[in-house]
């Protein structure tokens, strides 16, 4: 199937398109500005507290702002994405997250700087939660797998390579370059979608949005086995990689003494070891099927916990680093593969069940997060119980998936 860039913006694309360069690293883009957009401004905290005369936990909001609000607006996006299609929300939303990233670049207090970035938030959840509905629009079984592997890198890596860049951006230019910068990655990603993908879903297959089968909906996919299982099993390991990046500044600069450049060196490495997983993630599934790939990475991730633990809240850096590895390379298995399994056989409601996955991811982030801050014995004994909890109880989820035959997996392979 081939489309102008003119046809392609005003009629929709069919299922089983070319699965081309473009559109994978259009997906991927849509994916990571959440992520970027949150990352990037972590190096900027000192600038912006003095500034502002803000203290530490004041800070925070502009973190739990946007989670709360993503979390939340993607299980509206969803459903409306499904009903309307997906073009006005995914163009609507990198407009307001266009705008929220100017008011945060101008802010002159911190009040209007979380006012910003809950309209970053509004805007990143609906390109965040329709990357994966338009994967499912256009694609299906193995090709699916390929494109949700480049788009769940995409959003690994994106908080790996950007605070590396955040620092630099606030050394050379100050804070505010930061969100210049993020606004500016909005437009282009905006432009690119205008001019190469467009609509994705046909009048056809579109859904009624009234409120009482939206929660209908939501409730049968939370009951339904095909979808819950995996898409539990692979929040909980993303639970797990943010509450790394949340526990990694004190265990790494505080416990092991690395300095912030020596931060951002082993954040930006941590992209080749997801990259690396996800690239092989659709071929090792058409070799020995999805739900085995998939378990795999969930007991390997599994591995790097236990290691975690064993460690006793005391690592050295070859201990820690080493572990973190092997979680991140088990991670980057599970989380294309599970997340097609979970959407495979909702191609009718697409944008419902990715946002719900989505809200179940964000969940998950948020309660792996808070557990580090609160539990009440060291960062690092925190984050090897959090992982190792988290991959375990993921690996007892998954593990009736195993007992089934996915749908990805089939004799055209």
């Amino acid at each position: 199937m081939t489309l102008s860039a003119e046809s392609e913006s005003t009629a929709p694309l069919q299922g089983g398109g070319a699965l081309t360069a473009g559109r994978l690293v259009l997906l991927a883009s849509l994916a990571a500005l959440g992520a970027l957009a949150t990352n990037i401004m972590l190096p900027a905290f000192p600038d912006m507290a003095r500034e502002f005369g803000a203290l530490p936990h004041e800070l925070a909001w502009t973190l739990s702002s946007f989670f709360i609000v993503f979390a939340l607006g993607q299980l509206i996006v969803g459903p409306m994405a499904d009903s309307v299609g997906r073009a006005p929300f995914v163009i609507g939303g990198l407009a307001i997250f266009v705008a929220g990233s100017i008011v945060c670049a101008l802010a002159p207090s911190l009040p209007v700087l979380i006012t910003g970035r809950a309209i970053q938030a509004l805007g990143a959840c609906a390109a965040s939660v329709l990357a994966r509905a338009i994967a499912r629009d256009l694609y299906h079984g193995p090709e699916l797998t390929r494109a949700l592997a480049l788009v769940m890198i995409a959003m690994a890596a994106a908080p790996g390579f950007s605070p590396a860049l955040g620092t630099g951006m606030t050394l050379l230019l100050g804070w505010r370059s930061i969100f210049v910068l993020v606004a500016g990655a909005g437009a282009l990603v905006a432009i690119c979608y205008c001019v190469s993908a467009g609509e994705t879903l046909p009048a056809s297959q579109r859904r009624s949005a009234q409120p009482a089968l939206i929660a209908r909906t939501y409730a049968e996919l939370a009951c339904d086995p095909r979808f819950i299982r995996p898409a539990l099993a692979v929040s909980l390991v993303i639970g797990c990689l943010y509450s790394f990046f949340a526990a990694a500044p004190p265990i790494l600069m505080t416990g092991l003494g690395f300095s912030a450049a020596d931060l951002s060196l082993f954040f930006a490495a941590t992209v080749a070891v997801v990259f690396g997983s996800g690239l092989i993630t659709a071929r090792l599934a058409r070799r020995w099927d999805a739900p085995r790939v998939g378990m795999a990475g969930i007991l390997i991730a599994l591995t790097g916990g236990l290691w975690l633990v064993a460690q006793g809240g005391a690592p050295t850096q070859i201990q820690f680093m080493s572990a973190v590895t092997l979680f991140l390379a088990g991670m980057g298995l599970v989380n294309p593969v599970a997340t097609a399994i979970a959407l495979e056989p909702f191609g009718d409601r697409a944008g419902i069940a990715s946002a719900l996955l989505g809200f179940l991811q964000m969940a998950c982030a948020a309660l792996g997060t808070a557990l580090i801050g609160s539990l009440p014995i060291g960062p690092a004994a925190a984050y090897s119980l959090v992982v190792c909890s988290g991959t375990l109880l993921a690996a007892l989820i998954f593990y009736p998936v195993l007992r089934g035959r996915s749908v990805l997996t089939d004799a055209s392979d």
